[in-house]
C-alpha cells in the first residue's frame, strides 16, 4: 500500500465533507430567515389590525348613524308633505337604507285636548267608563252633545241641571274620539278631543348594539346602545304673542298608519298617502287644557313636561307668576293633570290640526 496516496484521498474526502456541511448550513439559515421575516410581517400586520380595529368600527358606526339620521330627516319631510295633501293623494319614494330597518310603533302617544269655546260657560267632561260620560255645566246652558269616533256618530240631549248629567254612547276611544257640547241654537260650548297616535321606528345595527330613532307626532327620540331614550325634537306645540297682544296656541298632531315592518335592505320603496287633514280647534278658546302620555318609555313624558314648564318654573322661583304669560300646569305643578296657558286676561286663539298619513311599501 502507498501511504502517501491514502493520506491524499482521506484529505480530499474531508474537504468535500466540510464543503457539503457548510452548504447545508447555509441553506437552513436562508429558510429560517424567510420564515422569521414572514412571522415578523404577520405580527406587525396583526398589531396594526388590533390597533386600528376600534377606529374602523367607530368609523363604520358613525357612517351607519349618519345614514339613519339622514333617513329620519327625509321621512319626516315626506310625512309633512303627505299630511298636508288632500285625502287619497300621495307619492312613492325609494329610500337607500344601510344596516337599517323601519317598522311601525302602534299607539305610542295619547293626547287629550279640551277647551271651552265661549266665555259664558265652563263645562267639565268626566269619563265614567268606556261608554258613559258625565257633563257638568257651570251655568246650565248645555242642551245637547255629540260623540264621534271612527265609523260612529252619536247625538243626545243634555238635561238642564246643576249636577252632572250622564250620557251613554256607543262610540269607542281606542283610536280617536271627539266630544262636542252644544248650547241653544247648536252653538258649540265645549270640545274635547282624545287621539291615540302611531309613528315609525328606525333601527340601525352598530358595533355595540342597536341605535333606535322613534318618529312620533313630529317629535323625535333616540336611544344608543346601553343608554336611555332621549328626546331630540319636541312635538309641534307653539305659543306666540302677537303684535296686537293677542295670544295664539298652535298644536299640530301627526298620526301615521301602517302595518308591521316597512322593510329593510339597500333600497326600500315607501308609499305615503294622505288620509285627509282635520281641523279640531280654531278660533278663540278659554280654559284650554292639553295632556299627553307617551308609551314608548317612561322617561319620554317627563322630558316633555320639563321642556314645556321650564320657563314657568323659573318664573315661579322668581315670584313673578302674576305677570307671566306662557305654558303653565293645569292643576298640579308637575304637569300630571295637563297643561294650560297663563294668558293674564289676554285673548287666546287656539288652533289644533291633525295630519293623517298611511305608510306602506
Amino acid at each position: 500500500m502507498i501511504r502517501g496516496c491514502v493520506n491524499l484521498v482521506n484529505r480530499r474526502a474531508g474537504q468535500l465533507a466540510s464543503h457539503r456541511l457548510r452548504d447545508e448550513d447555509r441553506g437552513v439559515s436562508e429558510v429560517l430567515g424567510v420564515v422569521m421575516l414572514l412571522a415578523m410581517v404577520i405580527t406587525i400586520m396583526g398589531g396594526v389590525w388590533v390597533f386600528l380595529n376600534p377606529y374602523l368600527s367607530d368609523f363604520e358606526d358613525n357612517t351607519n348613524w349618519n345614514s339613519a339620521t339622514g333617513l329620519a330627516d327625509r321621512i319626516e319631510d315626506r310625512l309633512e308633505v303627505a299630511g298636508n295633501a288632500p285625502e287619497g293623494t300621495g307619492f312613492r319614494n325609494t329610500l337607500a337604507i344601510q344596516s337599517t330597518s323601519i317598522r311601525t310603533v302602534q299607539n305610542v302617544e295619547h293626547w287629550t285636548i279640551s277647551a271651552d269655546l265661549t266665555e259664558r260657560e265652563r263645562i267639565q267632561l268626566r269619563h265614567v267608563n268606556d261608554t258613559t260620560v258625565a257633563v257638568l255645566a257651570a251655568n246650565e246652558t248645555a242642551r245637547s252633545i255629540s260623540v264621534e269616533s271612527p265609523g260612529v256618530y252619536f247625538e243626545d240631549d243634555v238635561t238642564r241641571s246643576h249636577l252632572e248629567v250622564f250620557i251613554t254612547h256607543n262610540a269607542s276611544a281606542s283610536h280617536w274620539m271627539i266630544i262636542t257640547v252644544y248650547g241653544a241654537d247648536e252653538e258649540p260650548l265645549h270640545r274635547q278631543v282624545m287621539w291615540t297616535l302611531s309613528g315609525l321606528q328606525i333601527t340601525t345595527s352598530l358595533g355595540q348594539g342597536e341605535h333606535q330613532i322613534a318618529l312620533m307626532n313630529n317629535a323625535r327620540a333616540e336611544r344608543f346602545p346601553n343608554q336611555a331614550w332621549e328626546v331630540s325634537a319636541m312635538p309641534s306645540v307653539e305659543f306666540d304673542r302677537m303684535a296686537n297682544d293677542e295670544l295664539r296656541l298652535s298644536i299640530l298632531l301627526t298620526d301615521v298608519t301602517a302595518n308591521g315592518s316597512i322593510g329593510s335592505g339597500s333600497n326600500v320603496g315607501m308609499q305615503f298617502v294622505s288620509q285627509g287633514p282635520m281641523t279640531l280647534f280654531t278660533g278663540q278658546a278659554y280654559n284650554v287644557n292639553f295632556n299627553v302620555f307617551n308609551a314608548l318609555h317612561d322617561v319620554i313624558t317627563p322630558q316633555y313636561h320639563n321642556s314645556w314648564l321650564s320657563e314657568y318654573t323659573v318664573q315661579r322661583s322668581a315670584g313673578t307668576l302674576d305677570t307671566y304669560i306662557g305654558f303653565a300646569p293645569y292643576e298640579r305643578a308637575s304637569g300630571a293633570d295637563g297643561f294650560s296657558v297663563s294668558a293674564q286676561s289676554l285673548p287666546l286663539y287656539f288652533e289644533v290640526d291633525i295630519q293623517r298619513v298611511e305608510v306602506s311599501r
